[in-house]
Formats: C-alpha cells, sequence, structure tokens
C-alpha cells in the first residue's frame, strides 16, 4: 500500500469513485464524479485529481477505458479511513436471532449462520467448522450392535451428540465396551480430538504387546471411534455460491468467478483464511491480493470468529468480488457471529 498522503479533496474523489464503482461494476470517468461529489469541481480539474490518486497507487485505469477503478491500496484506504458501517438496527437483530434457536444442534446452527450470511449480503457465506484442535470430548459410549458393529455415541464440547458404527476386528462383549468406555471417559475426557488421536495412535504403537486385555480393548476400539472422527473440523459450509453470479459485469468478472468456485472446490486456501480470523480480535478484511492467494485476487473476504464460554470455536465470513458492500457486509457478520456465539453459550 502506498505511503502517500492525501488531501480532504482527493480522498472525497476517491470514497465517491469506489462507492459508485462498487454499485456500477464498469470504471468511472471524471464527468461522472462532477455530477455525483458535492465538490463543484470542473471535470478537467478532476482529471488531474484522479491522475494523482492513480500515481499515488489508489486507482488503476484499464486499458479498455478512460475511467478509473480503485486498486486493493485504494480499496483498503477506503475501508480502513473513509467507509461508515451502519449497525444493524435492534428490530432487524431481533427478527435474525430467531433464526439461532439454542436448542438446535451445532451443525444446524452453523448451517443458520451461513445461510443468514448469504441471504443478508447476497453473496457467499461460509462458515468454518470447529478445527479437531478446538473439538473437546465430554463422554464416549459404546453399544453392541449385529456381530461385530458398534455405535458409538459421542458428547463433544457440553452440546453436540454425534453416533456413528463402527467396525471392530473382534466381537466384544457388552461388559468389554463398558469398561472401554470407562477407561476413556476417565482418560481422555476434556481432551480435543487431535490430542486423544494421536495418543491412541502412540499407544498402539508403544503397548500393544504388553499392555492388559481391558486396555487393549479400550484402545482398539477407541482408536476405529475416533479415527471415524479424522474429517471432522477440516471443512466449511458455504451458501449462497450462485449468488456471487449475479455480481458479474463482464466475461472477465465471469473468468474470475470461475476461478473462486475452483478455490471453493480446493477448500485449503479459503481455509487458511478462516483459520487466520480464529489468531485475531474483531472483524478481518482481506482485499484483492492481501491474501496471499493467487485465486483470491479479484475478491475479498470479510471475516469474524464464534466462540463458547470464551473460547474462539471457529470463524465465518462472506466472500465475493472486491467491489462489494463492504459496510453491509462488515455489519451482517458482525452480529452474525455474536449470534451464532450467543446461541451456542446458551445451549
Amino acid at each position: 500500500m502506498s505511503d502517500s498522503i492525501i488531501n480532504q479533496r482527493e480522498q472525497q474523489i476517491l470514497k465517491t469513485l469506489i462507492e459508485r464503482y462498487i454499485q456500477d461494476g464498469t470504471p468511472i470517468g471524471s464527468k461522472t464524479l462532477a455530477e455525483e461529489s458535492s465538490l463543484g469541481l470542473s471535470p478537467a480539474t478532476i482529471r488531474n485529481i484522479l491522475a494523482d490518486l492513480e500515481d499515488a497507487g489508489y486507482l488503476t485505469s484499464p486499458h479498455t477505458s478512460a475511467g478509473r477503478i480503485p486498486t486493493t491500496s485504494g480499496y483498503r484506504f477506503f475501508v480502513n479511513g473513509l467507509l461508515k458501517v451502519k449497525p444493524l438496527e435492534n428490530e432487524a437483530v431481533a427478527a435474525l436471532k430467531i433464526k439461532f434457536d439454542p436448542d438446535l444442534t451445532m451443525p444446524s446452527l452453523l448451517h443458520s449462520a451461513s445461510s443468514l450470511l448469504s441471504n443478508l449480503t447476497q453473496l457467499a457465506g461460509v462458515v468454518a467448522l470447529p478445527r479437531r484442535n478446538r473439538i473437546e470430548l465430554r463422554q464416549v459410549e459404546f453399544l453392541a450392535l449385529s456381530a461385530n458393529r458398534v455405535l458409538v455415541i459421542l458428547v463433544l464440547n457440553d452440546r453436540e451428540v454425534q453416533n456413528r458404527v463402527i467396525y471392530t476386528d473382534r466381537i466384544y462383549s457388552k461388559s468389554e465396551l463398558q469398561q472401554a468406555a470407562n477407561y476413556l471417559n476417565a482418560h481422555y475426557a476434556g481432551k480435543s480430538l487431535l490430542t486423544i488421536r494421536a495418543e491412541l495412535i502412540k499407544a498402539i504403537r508403544d503397548d500393544r504387546d504388553t499392555m492388559a486385555q481391558l486396555l487393549q480393548a479400550a484402545i482398539d476400539v477407541g482408536n476405529k471411534a475416533f479415527d471415524t472422527m479424522e474429517e471432522v473440523g477440516k471443512d466449511y459450509i458455504i451458501a449462497g455460491q450462485n449468488n456471487l453470479l449475479n455480481c458479474t459485469q463482464s466475461e472477465a468478472d465471469l473468468d474470475r468467478m470461475r476461478i473462486l468456485f475452483d478455490a471453493f472446490t480446493e477448500k485449503q486456501e479459503i481455509l487458511n483464511l478462516l483459520d487466520y480470523a480464529l489468531e485475531a480480535d474483531g472483524i478481518q478484511i482481506f482485499i484483492g491480493r492481501e491474501s496471499g492467494y493467487e485465486a483470491l485476487d479479484d475478491c475479498s473476504i470479510v471475516t469474524a470468529s464464534y466462540s463458547v464460554d470464551g473460547q474462539l470455536l471457529g470463524s465465518l465470513g462472506v466472500i465475493g468480488l472486491t467491489r462489494m458492500p463492504y459496510d453491509r457486509v462488515i455489519s451482517a457478520v458482525d452480529v452474525t457471529a455474536k449470534l451464532l456465539s450467543a446461541a451456542l453459550n446458551q445451549g
């Protein structure tokens, strides 16, 4: 970002240009700005100002037009110093709160958050599932089914109950499964799934030949139970991808959307940015190349984290082209993160 200091008149022109460009999606010329701005400046004067702003790195001129569009630095200056975010009114927040019933399961609440973000912004809403190192075991129970099938009942983070069926190497009795559950609950309750999985693998590697029959049963059944959790927390929920197609104004925009949709499929780049939100307070905004990922060069991501009992659990956000309506998007992300956290804490 350029260190150039721009005066009040230049800031007003930059603000007007970016707001108009966000609205229309086409390069903005001096004549349009002369009509839009309240400075009473002639098109010739505005052309000079635009040239200065371009020299400072805040604007650029597409080769197909004499008008200007914002650069990443221009958007950053706009977001940091010129943008006025208007919080949602209390009545609107109250209406949105209804969608976050504390009695819903965590997956249901996360899906609600993703859909709400999409509906509020008409862009893509994304919610990262809790990472495995932030999902704690509270209790595990085993129920023998037919043959070597066992139903695993997991209580996670005080509110989430998950059931899954595993296949064991041999048939375990009801008593063996109860003893295995007792052992796992005594030794692993309160630990993260990532920690439990690592300790179980180590126990198998180090102690298989010498451990007692009870311990072997607990390790064997527990290892298979938590192995089924290996993919938990590696993904995210996304809603409203098709909204992004409505933002396209040209074939170039469609090309950018194709690249972004590929990024949705690959997932890792999006997840890395959502993870970054867990390491910082408040709203985080990645504009264009600030993300560090080529696929997102023409996109912006606005993120915030959600928490349970003061512990940051995951993050959520909105993804769209850099010319998104930042004032509306920031408000939507902020209120959604707060409503989701409130619902999770009440559960």
